[in-house]
């Protein structure tokens, strides 16, 4: 690229092929954004360790179980766009604390829930938890702001990795404080994760990201232009199937070892596990996706959440349910990392807030319906159902794949308007 081509291409907010130059505090912010993962991630775990649990206890009828989980998500769903509009006007730091606050929210009003024993204000807590969890998973692509175009996938997954973390904490957190108030199982569980959440604000709170200028954020193609990519339809289909799934039966998996028998802490034991499965590959999925491509870590995802359900129909004993939450977890790490890096691909640097965020209203949407279902499908047909209704999904997201493999990803700094 000649002088005057880089200098436009860099006015206009665009990669540049073969620039190496990291942003301004992108290590600091890249450091900070781990650690936020870590404490935002912990939240999470906590809500799908007890989540079940609770509603089990707290609602009117057992096929209500799993409604405030299914309302977690529909939190995220519903928030991930306006998180977007955020970002998109005041910046990603905004976004981030605004999320915190939903977090300090979901721990109150839980706590409070329990205590009262209100099944409805318990739902209600969850949709904030939802809200916080969605933008605690834009992070990965806030950590794609800090680092030259040919590293982000690295960053990416750099970000996912703090999850580890969350994998020790959040069920380490359970364990500890479940029984401290005996009348109210879980409710300073819940009262240490709305601190948690106050310490993850102030952790975001030294991240320094531009805001976005007002040329900006009218700049850009119109997103009936981005969506209509073959790669980006796949690389939506492939993180909704990858995530849907794994929360599919890692919503029913806690419920279920309680319903054959199994102790709380075996199920505390094996969310652990899964958690740290779903985050630990990604100290080396970007090396990996910089290898070998996006696709090819995507399909190893989606076969190794195929191998998870197959573990998970051949029994239902301790050693069952940990296996499967295992595989469920790397195999969502290499299916939502690897999809998350095809995202990346298909929009330019003006387009990706709008872009980021409707990738993820289309994953944590399509999870609404899979949580749900969960809770009556686990109820009403048992373990083995859950387990079964996965590998169609399965199937036809490696379709995706395999039917735009040949194309060769175009540069976001090349696309043209």
């Amino acid at each position: 690229m000649t002088g005057a081509g880089h200098h436009a291409a860099a006015a206009r907010g665009l990669a540049v092929p073969g620039e190496a130059v990291d942003p301004p505090d992108g290590r600091r912010n890249l450091a900070r954004l781990v650690v936020a993962q870590a404490l935002g991630g912990a939240n999470a775990t906590v809500v799908f360790a007890t989540g079940a649990i609770i509603g089990h206890t707290l609602a009117p009828r057992p096929a209500l179980a799993t409604l405030p989980i299914s309302l977690f998500v529909v939190g995220m769903a519903v928030c991930t766009l306006p998180a977007g509009l955020i970002a998109q006007r005041h910046g990603r730091r905004a976004a981030f604390l605004t999320g915190t606050a939903c977090g300090i929210l979901l721990g109150l009003l839980a706590a409070a829930a329990i205590v009262l024993g209100a099944f409805w204000l318990f739902c209600v807590a969850m949709v904030f938890g939802g809200a916080y969890a969605a933008v605690v998973l834009s992070f990965r692509f806030a950590a794609a702001d800090c680092v030259p175009a040919a590293r982000r996938p690295r960053a990416l997954s750099a970000v996912m990795a703090g999850g580890v973390a969350a994998g020790v904490i959040g069920p380490q957190l359970v364990t500890t404080t479940m029984h401290a108030w005996p009348p109210h199982l879980f409710a300073v569980t819940y009262l240490a994760a709305a601190g948690i959440a106050a310490l993850c604000a102030v952790v975001l709170t030294g991240v320094r990201l531009p805001v976005p200028t007002a040329p900006d954020r009218a700049a850009g193609r119109p997103l009936g232009a981005i969506v209509r990519q073959p790669r980006f339809v796949t690389a939506v289909i492939c993180g909704v199937v990858s995530y849907t799934l794994m929360n599919f039966v890692m919503t029913s998996a806690p419920l279920a070892m309680r319903l054959c028998g199994l102790s709380q802490e075996a199920s505390n034991l094996g969310l652990q596990w899964h958690v740290i499965a779903m985050y630990g590959p990604s100290f080396v999925t970007g090396h990996l996706i910089a290898r070998f491509g996006a696709p090819r870590i995507v399909l190893t995802g989606l076969g190794l959440t195929a191998a998870a359900a197959a573990v998970g129909l051949t029994g239902v004993e301790v050693g069952h349910f940990w296996l499967t939450l295992i595989l469920l977890g790397v195999g969502w790490n290499f299916g939502f990392v690897g999809a998350s890096a095809m995202v990346l691909e298909c929009h330019r640097t003006e387009e990706r807030a709008r872009v980021q965020s409707l990738n993820d209203f289309a994953v944590f949407g399509m999870m609404v319906v899979g949580s749900f279902a969960s809770g009556g499908l686990l109820t009403t047909y048992g373990w083995d159902t859950v387990c079964w209704v996965t590998f169609p999904p399965l199937l036809l997201a490696a379709a995706a794949v395999f039917a735009t493999s040949a194309s060769r990803p175009v540069p976001p700094g090349l696309l043209r308007p």
